[in-house]
């Protein structure tokens, strides 16, 4: 117990010092040998019955070094490290990478890189009516979010964490309208905006077509492991192997499965093994241990050269990347990565981009590789995590419907005067990209839900009456059939080079002054990420404590329906309790 306090003391004395219905539109690498990597210092997943923190015994002693060290490296301040740092500024490929962000910090070592995200500005309606960007139902933003709260961080620390909003309330379902014909459904709602009573908040609901089960095609899926040293801490590659059997446990007969691991060099674990033979495929996992250095190049190359070799024609081809993206072999810059991954992505391979661990976490890594790869990101924090994006959301993050979708909103200047998007920095198109083929989108899969929001700022006649006495109101009603805006969404079918159009014009019939439960939830979980992000468009706040905090009150009284709503709550609650020292629970569990 004595040595529980000291660990807590440190880690505190460390935190604190560290606060400073839609209409149709016309318009070849070589391996080592195909042995296991393997590092004997290194714990496998039977190890120990304490795999996790939050499973960790009260006698677990002998899992405090190491929960100690990696508190203690992961949550270094900005202001600490960027002395250290360089930042790397962006150059002009960055448009044609579509990143929306004008520099990011490569940390020192043993701390986390993220890229900076500077938050979208209010764009004229009248000059610049168009608002294209890149789908992204990426959810990673979100669950490193709750692993960073639940280590302690506050709301300063999180400013430094490339918190994306977008993926924020993107993690959560809604009761969005379904199709079972067409491919995209979209519900939308304009309502008062919560941070700014002056202006009006759109929330579009996109929707596309659920995959029934027994129409799900079979699957070719490559895991690719990161077995290099960094992983070897309990929450990575331990963690890993238990999140990779939710998901084998769903596999058939009918599907391939192959492991395929990088470290100082590369290897195959298991080749080309039916879907059904679990406990050969869960054998494999068993086996891998952590050592090396990170050649993630070319453990790239090796695992879609195996996902080619087994390619299922109309199937669900698929590399599965598993990593705390710490690259430091071969290609291992943003703009490496991207020509690297971008050359793979008109194989008919999809990627799924999971992420593990903290401490020297790669955020910018990891991204990069599943916005340019025909790819979706998800941060694994813990076993539900990996329940929820392995097995809950299976169809959605593993059968593509959608490839290259892009989403291009024009706003009337007739109604709206400015737009702001809230959210999608780092997905941003230009205007001509819609209609160009060879620029890069979003992947959807079955079922999946995208939510996008934009802050309306309406032209002075209407926005309003009063029925104040000595000030009257010149605003006009707005005529019947008017549209705020309309939604273009341009995709391809998985399998086709060649982009699809929609058209979905939105009504001023989606204003209401009575929200729905979906509404207010999704504003207040955007509200308080862009307190997370330390936004100037809070006007209605003092500061970002109280931004939060309105956030709570505005959703405490809904039928939260779910414990992953719920969590969130927990979650804001314990965030902003921090400067009283009300969630020191949270160090005390952890060590």
């Amino acid at each position: 117990m004595k040595k529980r306090l000291v660990t807590l003391l440190l880690a505190l004395t460390l935190t604190a010092a560290s606060f400073t219905g839609c209409g149709a539109k016309e318009t070849d690498t070589e391996t080592s040998d195909n042995s296991v990597h393997t590092a004997a210092s290194s714990a496998t997943a039977g190890d120990t019955a304490a795999e996790y923190p939050e499973y960790v015994d009260e006698d677990a002693s002998a899992y405090e070094p190491m929960v100690e060290a990696e508190a203690v490296e992961s949550y270094k301040s900005n202001s600490n490290v960027r002395g250290n740092s360089s930042a790397k500024a962006a150059t002009s490929a960055d448009a044609t990478l579509n990143y929306g962000v004008e520099e990011y910090w490569d940390y020192a070592p043993g701390s986390e890189t993220y890229a900076n995200v500077y938050e979208n500005g209010f764009k004229d309606a009248r000059s610049n009516p168009l608002s294209t960007f890149g789908a992204d139902v990426d959810t990673a933003s979100y669950s490193n979010m709750r692993r960073m709260i639940e280590y302690g961080s506050d709301l300063e620390d999180l400013q430094h964490s490339g918190i994306r909003v977008e993926e924020l309330v993107n993690y959560f379902p809604y009761d969005y309208k379904k199709s079972n014909k067409d491919i995209f459904s979209v519900d939308a709602t304009v309502a008062d905006c919560p941070w700014n009573r002056d202006n009006k908040l759109l929330i579009l609901g996109i929707t596309t077509k659920e995959i029934k089960e027994a129409e799900r095609p079979d699957s070719n899926i490559v895991f690719l492991v990161d077995v290099s040293g960094s992983m070897s801490s309990q929450n990575k590659l331990p963690l890993l192997k238990d999140a990779m059997e939710l998901l084998v446990e769903n596999l058939t007969e009918n599907d391939t499965v192959s492991i395929v691991t990088y470290a100082s060099g590369t290897g195959v674990a298991l080749e080309g093994a039916r879907g059904d033979d679990k406990e050969k495929i869960m054998r494999a996992f068993s086996k891998l241990e952590a050592g090396g250095a990170t050649n993630g190049e070319g453990g790239i190359q090796l695992a879609y050269g195996l996902a080619e070799d087994y390619f299922i024609k109309d199937g669900n081809n698929r590399v599965i990347i598993a990593s705390d993206g710490d690259f430091n072999v071969g290609a291992s810059s943003r703009d490496d990565l991207y020509d690297l991954i971008s050359e793979k992505k008109d194989s008919g391979i999809f990627l799924s981009v999971l992420g593990f661990g903290m401490g020297n976490y790669n955020d910018v890594t990891m991204e990069t590789l599943a916005d340019s790869g025909n790819g979706n990101y998800a941060y694994i924090d813990n076993l539900s995590e990996a329940k929820k994006v392995l097995v809950d959301e299976m169809s959605s993050t593993l059968y593509t419907v959608a490839k290259d979708t892009k989403f291009q909103i024009e706003f009337n200047p007739e109604l709206v005067s400015e737009y702001r998007q809230i959210g999608y920095e780092n997905r941003a198109l230009k205007s001509e990209d819609f209609t160009d083929d060879t620029k890069d989108g979003g992947e959807l899969g079955s079922g999946h839900q995208v939510t996008v929001m934009y802050e309306l700022n309406l032209n002075d006649e209407y926005e309003g009456k009063t029925d104040l006495k000595y000030q009257k109101s010149s605003a006009k009603e707005i005529p019947e059939g008017s549209e705020w805006c309309t939604l273009s969404i341009a995709y391809k079918e998985p399998d086709k080079d060649k982009s699809e159009y929609l058209e979905c014009p939105i009504g001023v019939s989606n204003y209401t002054t009575d929200p729905t439960d979906d509404f207010i939830f999704a504003a207040a979980v955007a509200q308080a990420g862009m307190a997370m992000n330390n936004s100037e468009y809070l006007e209605d706040f003092r500061s970002n404590e109280e931004a939060v905090e309105d956030a709570i009150d505005s959703i405490t009284e809904l039928d939260l329906k779910d414990e992953y709503r719920e969590e969130f709550v927990e979650l804001m609650e314990e965030l902003v309790s921090y400067r009283s020292g009300r969630n020191d629970r949270r160090y005390i569990e952890a060590y």
